[in-house]
């Protein structure tokens, strides 16, 4: 997990169960991120569910859920490492990173330098998620750490769901807005797409330091995404990225799921052929 996402805190226990709390990484709606180490002085990261959220069972449902599938996801190789996880904890390996909206935001030049790569890791880090059958449903910066070397984790996978043949409904709607596709703020039936969608709004924000769909509510994003015009051009906001890799990234924002890739693997492949890796 990453150094610096959040504040230290000293109002914490020093301990929780056989580990250590050493530097508060993350205060999410969910759950905190600790830097910890066991008795043997080893450094993880640890999420523990919030203190409130302990009788909350819908919350600790899914929170442990969410645990499982990473746990299914071990040794895959831009997914965050796991190690072992409890009812309020999960343990995984500490990696010293940060997520990509905060390096977004003060234009770190590990993006520059690797934007190549970490765009090709982001999406076999989904598919790899795809593969293990299942859906992310929250692709976006904020669950992508990218290290110094730039080194692509993918993380987070509390509302991730089953793959389906067939697109599906939800009672809830889970995801961001910013990176939603426009069947899921419609709340129509969706599948592996709404992710390739949230990958491509991802990937087309880190090329050119601009949302595709602005917006500050679902129904503005939305109308935006369904205007005739469509997003800008990648090449008119920066003319830098090569015409293949604009035409994939284009793709992954079609409005109708039927015109984009149809599947991560097919995305993958894409991008590895426009960036000639």
């Amino acid at each position: 997990m990453a150094r610096g996402q959040s504040e230290h805190s000293s109002l914490e226990p020093e301990k929780f169960g056989r580990f250590h709390l050493r530097e508060l990484l993350n205060s999410g709606g969910m759950a905190d991120i600790w830097i910890v180490s066991d008795e043997r002085m080893k450094t993880y990261a640890l999420r523990r569910l919030k203190k409130e959220l302990r009788f909350n069972f819908t919350a600790r449902r899914r929170f442990v859920r969410g645990n499982k599938i990473l746990e299914q996801l071990a040794g895959s190789e831009n997914i965050v490492g796991y190690v072992e996880h409890g009812s309020d904890y999960l343990l995984m390996d500490y990696v010293e990173a940060e997520n990509l909206k905060l390096l977004f935001a003060r234009h770190d030049p590990v993006l520059t330098q690797n934007v190549a790569q970490i765009i090709i890791d982001m999406a076999a880090g989904l598919n790899a998620v795809h593969e293990a059958g299942y859906m992310h449903l929250d692709f976006k910066p904020e669950n992508v750490l990218v290290s110094r070397n730039g080194a692509v984790r993918l993380i987070d996978f509390d509302m991730a769901q089953p793959l389906p043949e067939k697109p599906v409904k939800f009672s809830k709607n889970p995801g961001t807005p910013g990176y939603m596709a426009p069947e899921q703020l419609q709340r129509a039936g969706i599948d592996g797409r709404a992710d390739i969608f949230a990958f491509g709004v991802s990937a087309y924000e880190l090329l050119t330091n601009k949302k595709p769909f602005p917006g500050e509510s679902p129904g503005e994003i939305l109308a935006a995404q369904l205007r005739e015009s469509g997003p800008v051009p990648l090449r008119e906001l920066n003319p830098d990225v090569p015409p293949a890799l604009e035409k994939v990234v284009m793709k992954c924002l079609e409005r109708e799921p039927e015109r984009r890739h149809a599947f991560t693997g097919v995305l993958l492949r894409e991008l590895q052929n426009a960036l000639y890796v």
